[in-house]
C-alpha cells in the first residue's frame, strides 16, 4: 500500500521543498498515483482524461522532468557566472586596492614635495618684494640728493655769473681809467659783497680791494694793482666754477648710472615677483587637487576593502548554498 511504500522510502516524503525539491516531490506523488499506490490521486487523474490516463501522467512527468532539468541548467549557469566573478572580480578588486595604496603613498609624497616648493616660492617672493622695494627706495633717495645737488649748483652758477660779470666790468672800467664811474654802479656793490665774503682772497688784497671799492680818499692805489687783484680773483672764480661744473656733470652721470642699475633691479624683481606669484598659485591649486584626490582615493580604498570582505563572505555563502542544492537535486 501507499503507507507501506512511504515507510520503506521515508526520504521520498521528507525532501526539502525548495523550487526543485517541490517539483521532485510532485513527480514522486504522481508516480505513486500512476502505479496504484495512491488511489485517490490516480482517481483524480483518471477523471481528468478518459483516454490512456497512465500515458497522460507519464507525459506530464516527462515535461516536469525536462522543466526541472532546464531550470537546473539555468541555475547552474548563473552560479558559474557568479563564481567566475568571485574568482576574477576578487583579483581585480585586490589589484584596485593595491593600486590605491600605492597612489595614496605617492600622493602623500607629492603633496609634501609640492608644499615644500610652495613654501620656498613664497620665501623667494618675499625676498623679491624686499629687493624691489629697496631698489625703489634707493632711486627715490638718489633722486632727492640729486635734486638738492642740482639746486645748489644752480645757485652757485647764478652767483658765479653775477660775480664774474661784476669783475669783468670793474676790470674794463679800470683799464679805461673810468674807476670813479664804476664805483657808482650795481656791479661795484656786487663786487664789494663778494670781496667781503670770499675766502679765496688774502687779507691784504681784500683790504686793498675794499678800500678801492669804498672810494676812500685815504687810499689811492695804482689802477694796475687793483686790476691784477680782480683778474686773479676772476681766474680763481672760473677755476672754481669749472671744478663745480665737472662735479655737477659727474654727479649727473653717477645718478643716471645709479638710476639705470636700480631700474633694472626693480624690473628684474618685478618679473621675478610675477613668476613666483604664478608659481605659488599653481602649486596651491595642485596641492588642493592632490588633497582632494587623496581624500577620494582613501574613500574608494575603504569602500573596496569593505566590498572585498563582503564579496568573500557572499561567495563562500553562495558556494555552500549551491552544494546543498546539488545534494537536494541528486536525491
Amino acid at each position: 500500500s501507499s503507507v507501506q511504500v512511504a515507510r520503506r522510502h521515508p526520504s521520498s516524503l521528507q525532501q526539502p521543498l525548495g523550487a526543485p525539491a517541490a517539483d521532485i516531490a510532485r513527480m514522486r506523488v504522481l508516480s505513486l498515483a500512476a502505479l496504484g499506490f495512491l488511489p485517490a490521486q490516480a482517481s483524480f487523474l483518471a477523471s481528468e482524461t478518459s483516454i490512456n490516463p497512465i500515458r497522460k501522467v507519464v507525459n506530464l512527468l516527462q515535461q516536469m522532468q525536462a522543466k526541472v532539468t532546464e531550470e537546473g541548467e539555468k541555475e547552474k549557469a548563473l552560479y558559474d557566472k557568479f563564481m567566475c566573478y568571485c574568482k576574477h572580480g576578487a583579483g581585480d578588486l585586490q589589484q584596485s586596492i593595491s593600486s590605491a595604496d600605492t597612489k595614496i603613498t605617492q600622493l602623500g609624497s607629492d603633496i609634501e614635495e609640492a608644499s615644500s616648493k610652495k613654501a620656498q616660492a613664497e620665501s623667494d617672493l618675499k625676498q623679491h618684494q624686499v629687493d624691489r622695494d629697496a631698489a625703489i627706495k634707493a632711486m627715490q633717495e638718489a633722486t632727492g640728493i640729486r635734486e638738492k645737488e642740482a639746486a645748489a649748483y644752480a645757485k652757485y652758477k647764478a652767483e658765479h655769473g653775477a660775480n664774474a660779470a661784476a669783475m669783468e666790468k670793474a676790470i674794463k672800467a679800470l683799464e679805461k681809467g673810468m674807476a670813479g664811474g664804476f664805483l657808482q654802479t650795481h656791479a661795484a656793490d656786487v663786487l664789494r659783497k663778494m670781496a667781503q665774503g670770499s675766502n679765496d682772497v688774502g687779507s691784504d688784497d681784500r683790504q686793498t680791494l675794499l678800500s678801492f671799492l669804498s672810494g676812500s680818499s685815504e687810499y689811492a692805489p695804482q689802477s694796475g694793482q687793483i686790476t691784477g687783484i680782480l683778474k686773479q680773483m676772476l681766474d680763481e672764480m672760473h677755476a672754481g666754477y669749472a671744478d663745480a661744473t665737472k662735479t655737477e656733470e659727474d654727479a649727473i652721470a653717477a645718478h643716471a648710472e645709479l638710476m639705470e642699475a636700480k631700474t633694472k633691479e626693480k624690473n628684474l624683481a618685478s618679473q621675478a615677483i610675477e613668476v613666483k606669484l604664478a608659481k605659488v598659485g599653481e602649486l596651491g591649486v595642485s596641492i588642493a587637487q592632490m588633497k582632494n584626490d587623496l581624500g577620494d582615493t582613501g574613500e574608494a580604498l575603504e569602500a573596496d576593502k569593505k566590498f572585498s570582505d563582503n564579496l568573500k563572505e557572499d561567495c563562500d555563502k553562495k558556494a555552500k548554498e549551491w552544494e546543498e542544492r546539488k545534494a537536494t537535486r541528486a536525491q
